[in-house]
């Protein structure tokens, strides 16, 4: 008996290690398919920021907004007042929505504009659910697939269809590239991205090491691809399906690109930023020595000056023709 104790005790520290990780990694397959920090605005509020955005401001020229159903999606259109290039699809990040990124908007003020939540996550809240779960660019790359075959059909040439993404809208947009290409119908305008998360499983991973290394980090590789499974099996996809460098394999993007890359970052690793970068074959790479989604805080007017240089590169005047290319119905 005094050896069963002994042994028991001495598997106690173990017992609670195992306790821990199992205890993390489902905390953090939750936070994978539902972010304990998102939560859908007020449609008042929506509207009211929407309104704002149509008057423009400080230099913006503002436009007008129409909306419509895509594929059992709500696809929000923003024309400007004078005939533009083309168009930017905003690509929302990690726990966000088409609210939460639509003053993004105002760095192309040239340039019309289209967005949607991924999966109407946004509306499924606001009825109190049920609400889709996030798959980390599995199935919100299909959503952005699906939404720039839309505008082609409406008469906007796939080299005048421009996307931006932050965060995961960086790995959903690399990952809808990634297909589109694949079809062989040419590139797109551009893409302009910023701290891309390397996989489900990665991101899982950094969660558990935090904004520096936790006692426990040595835990990390572990616990994030147990929590990257979990979330796998409660979204409906493989983890695989959301791993960037795997996704791309044996591409060479002819869509020109403009990366961020925060070379603090700890959730986006920057040498798999720098690896994606190099798949490009004209793309262009501003490292910032700051974090996670602080490059325009970091950079200032730099960063708006930077996308706008892509814009003007990418969209010539000269391509324009007087009477600027074919609108979209």
């Amino acid at each position: 008996m005094r050896r069963l104790a002994w042994t028991i005790l001495g598997l106690t520290p173990l017992l609670g290690v195992f306790g821990f990780a199992a205890w993390k990694a489902r905390a953090v397959a939750r936070e994978l398919v539902d972010p304990p920090f998102y939560r859908a605005q007020p449609l008042a509020r929506v509207e009211a920021t929407y309104r704002e955005l149509a008057e423009g401001r400080d230099g913006d020229p503002g436009g007008t907004w129409i909306s419509e159903e895509v594929g059992g999606l709500q696809l929000w259109r923003f024309r400007r007042p004078a005939t533009s290039p083309g168009v930017v699809l905003l690509l929302h990040g990690f726990g966000d929505d088409r609210w939460g990124t639509s003053p993004a908007l105002k760095w192309f003020p040239g340039l019309d504009a289209a967005i949607f939540t991924y999966r109407c996550r946004d509306d499924a809240m606001r009825r109190g659910g049920p609400v889709p779960a996030v798959t980390f660019g599995a199935e919100e790359s299909k959503d952005v697939i699906r939404i720039v075959h839309h505008l082609e059909a409406c008469g906007r040439p796939r080299n005048r269809i421009l996307l931006l993404g932050r965060s995961l809208g960086a790995s959903v947009g690399l990952l809808a590239l990634a297909g589109l290409e694949r079809e062989g119908k040419g590139p797109l305008a551009g893409i302009i991205w910023e701290g891309a998360p390397a996989s489900s499983r990665s991101f899982a991973e950094r969660l558990v090491r935090g904004p520096e290394d936790r006692a426990w980090h040595v835990l990390a590789p572990p616990i994030g691809a147990v929590a990257a499974f979990a979330a796998g099996h409660m979204g409906g996809y493989a983890p695989e399906e959301t791993d960037l460098l795997h996704r791309t394999g044996g591409l060479r993007f002819v869509t020109p690109s403009l990366c961020f890359l925060a070379t603090q970052d700890r959730l986006a690793p920057p040498e798999v930023q720098r690896s994606l970068a190099a798949r490009f074959q004209d793309g262009r790479v501003i490292e910032v020595l700051t974090w996670h989604l602080h490059c325009a805080d970091a950079l200032g007017p730099a960063y708006t000056n930077a996308i706008q240089a892509a814009v003007t590169t990418w969209f010539p005047e000269t391509e324009r023709g007087p009477a600027g290319p074919r609108p979209m119905r």
